[in-house]
């Protein structure tokens, strides 16, 4: 029976997680592989830290890169998460000598998929990172393996489970945008310093990047892209909204577009009665369009130390099984660039929720500012506040692009009756 030695970098949350899986499932490796597992080296910043095993003085190296060059190390997990700096050297050494690697890291996939990728297939082994997107949900293993003959023309859904949970305990709750932060801090779902990588869409781009690559056989795009966030949305928008309807989700969308990559991450209006609107808490789900197979729709938890660590599991699995395949899909030389769709001419209807004084013409000043961008108002809302002798004024617009309705927000800023910039949902 073959023995396999692996690698773990980075014992942070998922990384300590990961560690007490792979001790405690040896038994399963072997029964489901052949396999024998052997965890030959493990590296962290500090050896000293409290964990959920006791580290093994013998295999724990403080520099990562020491590694590779005094093991024979055959699977590397890098849990460090990275975009660059030593999450990069150390995959990319790996890569070069030859070893699987096995990585969670979204944002590093993100920036440099497409060089690490043809490092692996030119060294004839695995790069896997089925875990960077949507945790525990086998999105990238679906759309490489079980629709791998399938067109794939749009993919969409929630996935940061942060921003996911943020915006329903909002609506349960009744409470604002920071109250609900500090509780997803509490209870770990949002980092405790900076949550901002969560909060401003970064997190989910980096995802929507991976998953066109995958869903079009394209190289990963760099071209800039419609993304934002959750920071602006109050408990105001999220009650009115429910009035409408709607919930508010944050959307991550790639799809193609007269043969061009249209990627985009943004908060949406959804109607209640559809199946996104109502994947609620930390969950992610991510619904496919595909030709024959129609809709795919997948949904589970899409982060956490638990969820990451099964996708990183069935990645090992795959490799010990003998699959060498390409980390794309197809080979690095048929992926090629493909060109941005025009984000100007994207059209759809808008929210927009103006804090306003409350006094004769300010309505009229903001229809006339719509008008002459030709945004024409489908559903008009005006929420006196008398005490304070303001207002807000929530406008539905029927179908317009993006261009005009930009346009249309620059010019309200030199309107001294408009308090705030306005708050702009887009309809889903």
């Amino acid at each position: 029976m073959s023995k396999i030695n692996i690698a773990l970098v980075g014992l942070g949350q998922i990384g300590n997680y990961l560690m007490n899986e792979l001790n405690k499932k040896k038994n399963d490796i072997e029964l489901k592989t052949g396999k024998k597992i052997n965890i030959s080296a493990i590296s962290a910043k500090n050896i000293n830290k409290k964990r959920r095993f006791l580290i093994n003085k013998k295999i724990f190296y403080k520099n990562p890169l020491k590694i590779l060059n005094s093991n024979k190390i055959d699977i590397l997990f890098e849990c460090i998460g990275l975009s660059d700096g030593i999450s990069k050297k150390i995959v990319e050494t790996a890569l070069k000598n030859k070893i699987h690697v096995i990585t969670p890291n979204k944002a590093l996939i993100s920036k440099h998929g497409n060089y690490l990728s043809k490092l692996a297939e030119k060294n004839k082994v695995n790069l896997e990172f089925e875990a960077s997107v949507a945790g525990g949900i086998p999105i990238l293993r679906t759309i490489k393996e079980s629709l791998a003959t399938n067109k794939i023309t749009k993919v969409y859904g929630i996935l940061n489970g942060t921003c996911n949970y943020i915006l329903t305990e909002m609506e349960n709750a009744k409470e604002s945008f920071h109250s609900v932060l500090k509780k997803a801090q509490k209870l770990g779902y949002a980092e405790p310093g900076n949550p901002k990588l969560d909060l401003n869409g970064y997190d989910a781009f980096a995802k929507i990047r991976i998953l066109s690559s995958l869903s079009f056989n394209k190289n990963i795009s760099k071209q800039k892209s419609l993304m934002e966030g959750i920071e602006n949305i109050e408990f105001k928008d999220i009650e009115i909204a429910n009035q409408l309807n709607f919930r508010i989700k944050l959307l991550g969308i790639t799809e193609l577009r007269n043969n061009k990559l249209f990627e985009r991450v943004h908060p949406c209006l959804v109607k209640k009665d559809t199946y996104i609107a109502n994947v609620s808490g930390v969950m992610n789900a991510v619904i496919l369009h595909g030709n024959p197979v129609g809709e795919t729709v997948l949904q589970g938890e899409g982060a956490g130390p638990g969820a990451t660590s099964s996708a990183l599991m069935s990645d090992l699995l795959s490799i010990l099984r003998g699959n060498i395949k390409f980390p794309f899909g197809v080979s690095s030389r048929k992926r090629k660039s493909i060109r941005s769709y025009d984000l100007n001419k994207y059209s759809n209807s808008l929210y927009f929720r103006f804090e306003v004084n409350d006094k004769p013409g300010v309505l009229s000043q903001i229809t006339h500012t719509l008008a002459k961008r030709n945004i024409s108002v489908e559903r008009l809302i005006q929420i006196p506040d008398n005490k304070n002798k303001k207002a807000s004024i929530i406008i539905i617009t029927h179908k317009t692009n993006e261009l005009d309705a930009n346009k249309c927000l620059q010019l309200f800023k030199t309107n001294k009756n408009i308090l705030k910039i306005p708050t702009r949902i887009r309809l889903f």
